[in-house]
């Protein structure tokens, strides 16, 4: 870090092929934001980044026409050229719209929806473990509830920010490490037995390197769902969340679910799995169009 308790502020501008619709983007990333990591501060979300040389933090505001003038504090300004990737992935910047949104115009369900508002993006993580840590939280519970579990886990074991980040600013921790969680104590954890064990032992996964979500997008898939209360929507979630796989799919969400019964597609798993076909390879952007039709925080733009 430059002068004690100071901050290295850097500005990059973040290029991306239009269009890009950030309602469900930014919708997504502020309504599940984790008090202490993430905010929406002073027309921009932010969250703080574990980076190789310390602690950073990103503001992403709202793209102007083809950019995104993103801000960053660093503790380490050799950090600057990774919090950009992270960054980039947070907003899906190197998608191509055009390749997704043409494919899912080719179904009749879903191309008014791409026609409303193309360019949906993938709202993305900057750390798979923390991802996989939250998405275990949001097992069968509302966003709300996992806000709060994740919340608890921050402040009890979250590694503190060593400076203020801006004036009315609520970042003060990084999210912690698989390392830090194996702390962890049942009495901490208000959820079911079952998904203890199943935090547990992701968590002492992740921690001894029996499961890398940083290895080959197959291995990471394989060896997460190989752990005992991992199925296919965490693994999936996890995929497209954190990982970048633009063909993770989740027919066992709630809200997709809700969705297909409002646009009159099939319902149950199988069929929609099925009908989910012809979207290949970009399922998880037919995922956020699906969204779309909810009525939900995760669709309308903060501030």
């Amino acid at each position: 870090m430059g002068a004690a308790g100071s901050w290295i502020h850097r500005t990059r501008e973040l290029g991306f092929t239009p269009p890009l619709n950030p309602e469900n983007l930014y919708g997504h990333l502020v309504a599940t934001a984790v008090p202490g990591i993430e905010e929406w501060h002073d027309g921009a979300y932010r969250r703080t980044l574990a980076l190789a040389g310390g602690p950073g933090v990103v503001a992403l505001p709202p793209p102007s026409g083809d950019t995104v003038t993103a801000s960053f504090l660093l503790a380490d300004a050799s950090d600057e050229d990774e919090a950009v990737r992270h960054a980039r992935g947070i907003l899906d910047l190197d998608a191509d719209p055009a390749a997704f949104d043409d494919v899912l115009r080719a179904d009749d369900v879903l191309a008014p929806l791409v026609d409303a508002a193309p360019g949906r993006r993938i709202p993305g993580s900057p750390d798979p473990d923390e991802f996989a840590v939250r998405a275990v939280l949001g097992q069968q519970v509302s966003t709300a509830a996992a806000r709060t579990h994740a919340a608890r886990l921050v402040r009890a074991h979250g590694t503190p920010l060593p400076a203020p980040t801006a004036e009315g600013s609520t970042l003060t921790y990084l999210f912690p490490s698989a390392h830090q969680l194996t702390a962890l104590t049942d009495e901490e954890l208000g959820m079911p037995a079952s998904r203890k064990r199943t935090l547990h032992g992701l968590v002492a996964a992740l921690a001894d390197g029996t499961v890398d979500l940083h290895a080959d997008l197959a291995t990471a898939r394989r060896d997460l769902g190989a752990l005992r209360g991992i199925g296919p929507w965490t693994v999936d979630s996890v995929a497209m969340r954190a990982l970048g796989d633009p063909d993770a799919f989740l027919p066992a969400d709630l809200g997709i679910r809700v969705a297909a019964r409002t646009l009159g597609l099939p319902e149950r798993d199988r069929d929609l799995v099925t009908r989910a076909e012809a979207w290949r390879p970009y399922r998880a952007y037919a995922t956020q169009y699906l969204w779309s039709a909810l009525d939900h925080a995760v669709n309308t733009m903060p501030g």
